[in-house]
């Protein structure tokens, strides 16, 4: 049975590889699906053969070629620690090609866009205070909303403007903050219950977790009648895009972002060259 060996490797990426609670959860996801699929299959009567069948039935259930390139990257995990681990003799996924996906530009805000949902949070309550803080934040900083919410206390450094953040596959990172992100910070700060060393609280006074956030946006999108599909990661989009509107470099904004390929930030290239574009069709008399 093949449940013994994805508790091996799920173990191996708790303790070897400190892979985060999220990733975790997904890998234990993806290779429970895999499971079902193989019914009684051995571990090792898994072939090349057997995965493009796999792959196949995921198509047939209707899953995104997103979906379905996540869960190849988790066979493809999975199988090479198999092998490395001598628990298997050969790589049945080594010369599986993943699907090729649908490049999609990332939705961004403009500065006036921005400037309108940030002060939309009334200043007057704590919680008015928070809300404003954590947009502020993920505009100042670009940092993703599981990184905002893990923040606490001490992560934050104030005088010197800058949060600790902990990102993806657990690397540290530095985050420089805004003056405006800061004011906000503070005023909130000033304000928060002060139990709880978590930075932003929910009204229980507990540590605010992703959805909530999604529900604060979402509140202040209905207040200003906004259009546009927009979630938390759309602030990190738009710090992003104006960072390289107004002459950053890749290897700077990558740094900031958090990404461990270049070619992950150069999405964003894309976006403002599109933007460029769509100014110069629509304002130059000969386009």
């Amino acid at each position: 049975m093949i449940d013994r060996y994805i508790d091996k490797f799920i173990n191996y990426l708790k303790i070897e590889k400190n892979a985060s609670g999220h990733t975790v959860i997904n890998y234990a996801q993806d290779l429970k699906d895999f499971s079902s699929f193989l019914k009684d299959d051995t571990v090792e009567s898994v072939d090349y053969l057997k995965i493009r069948k796999y792959l196949a039935a995921l198509r047939a259930r209707e899953y995104q070629k997103k979906t379905i390139a996540r869960k190849l990257s988790s066979l493809r995990s999975f199988f090479r620690f198999l092998y490395r681990e001598g628990y298997i003799k050969s790589n049945p996924v080594a010369t599986v090609s993943t699907p090729k996906l649908d490049k999609k530009l990332p939705v961004f805000l403009d500065m006036q866009s921005v400037a309108k949902l940030i002060e939309s949070a009334d200043a007057r309550d704590t919680w008015g205070l928070r809300d404003r803080a954590i947009m502020e934040m993920l505009y100042s900083s670009g940092m993703r909303v599981s990184e905002l919410v893990g923040l606490d206390m001490s992560d934050v450094d104030i005088i010197g403007g800058v949060a600790k953040v902990m990102g993806k596959g657990r690397k540290e990172r530095i985050c420089p903050i805004g003056t405006k992100a800061l004011g906000s910070l503070r005023d909130y700060m000033d304000k928060r219950p002060k139990e709880n060393e978590a930075l932003f609280l929910n009204k229980s006074g507990s540590r605010l977790h992703d959805r909530s956030v999604r529900r604060i946006i979402d509140k202040y999108i209905m207040k200003i009648s906004f259009k546009e599909k927009i979630s938390p990661h759309t602030f990190r989009h738009s710090f992003a895009t104006h960072l390289l509107e107004r002459g950053a470099d890749l290897r700077s904004v990558q740094e900031l972002l958090g990404h461990k390929n270049l070619s992950t930030t150069q999405i964003y290239t894309h976006v403002t060259a599109e933007r460029l574009k769509a100014v110069y069709d629509k304002t130059h008399p000969r386009a």
